[in-house]
C-alpha cells in the first residue's frame, strides 16, 4: 500500500490559493496571490528542497495545468519533477503534453493507486483533490508551513465534509520569518471524552 502526503501552504485562517504569484490562481476574485515571499528564508528552503525529492504526484485539474505551463521548462529547479508519475484527478482533462502523465476520472481510481505497489505519493496544492481525499480518509500524512497572516477569504485546506480523524505531530519547527512547519501522521479515529477537575 502506498502512503498519500498531502503538502500544503496555508494561512493562519486556512487559505492555501494562489502563494506563488498575482495571476496565480484568480477564481473567486482572489486578488491577494504571492503571499508567500515575504516569508521564505533559508530554513524553510531547505526544507522546501527535501519536500522537493523525487517521488510520484498525485494533482487535481487546476494546479496539474499550473504545474504543466511552468515546470517542464524549469525542471533544474525540481530534480525529476518530468520523470516521475504525476496522477491527474480531473473530468475534463484526459491528455497533456508534459510526460509521465495518468489521468484519474473518479475516487475509485485513487483507491486503487494507493492499494497498489510503489512509492509513496506527494499532493501539492489541489484544494478540491485533498478535501475529497480528507473525506474518503486516504491522507496518511499531512506535511503544513503555516504563514502568520490571515487573508480573509480564498480556496481552504479545510471545510464541511472532512472525515473526523486523529494526527499524530511527527516534527515540527519555526523558521526565522516566524513560519510554522509542522508533520502529522494518521493516527486513527477522534477520542472524545469529559475533561476532569
Amino acid at each position: 500500500m502506498r502512503k498519500i502526503i498531502v503538502i500544503e501552504f496555508m494561512s493562519l485562517d486556512g487559505v492555501m490559493q494562489a502563494l506563488g504569484g498575482p495571476e496565480e490562481d484568480l477564481s473567486g476574485d482572489f486578488k491577494l496571490g504571492g503571499w508567500l515571499a515575504p516569508y521564505t528564508d533559508e530554513v524553510s528552503a531547505g526544507i522546501m528542497q527535501k519536500q522537493m525529492e523525487p517521488a510520484d504526484l498525485l494533482l487535481g485539474r487546476k494546479t496539474f495545468e499550473i504545474f504543466a505551463a511552468y515546470w517542464p521548462a524549469h525542471a533544474a529547479y525540481w530534480p525529476g519533477i518530468n520523470e516521475v508519475t504525476k496522477f491527474v484527478l480531473s473530468t475534463t482533462v484526459r491528455q497533456s503534453v508534459w510526460i509521465n502523465c495518468i489521468f484519474l476520472d473518479h475516487i475509485e481510481s485513487i483507491k486503487k493507486l494507493k492499494n497498489s505497489e510503489g512509492s509513496d505519493i506527494k499532493v501539492w496544492g489541489s484544494s478540491q483533490l485533498v478535501q475529497l481525499l480528507l473525506e474518503h480518509d486516504l491522507v496518511d500524512e499531512l506535511w503544513l508551513k503555516i504563514y502568520p497572516l490571515t487573508l480573509g477569504n480564498g480556496k481552504k485546506l479545510f471545510r464541511e465534509g472532512t472525515m473526523p480523524a486523529a494526527f499524530t505531530l511527527t516534527e515540527s519547527i519555526i523558521t526565522p520569518a516566524g513560519v510554522i512547519i509542522a508533520s502529522y501522521k494518521r493516527a486513527g479515529e477522534v477520542k472524545t471524552g469529559t475533561m476532569g477537575g
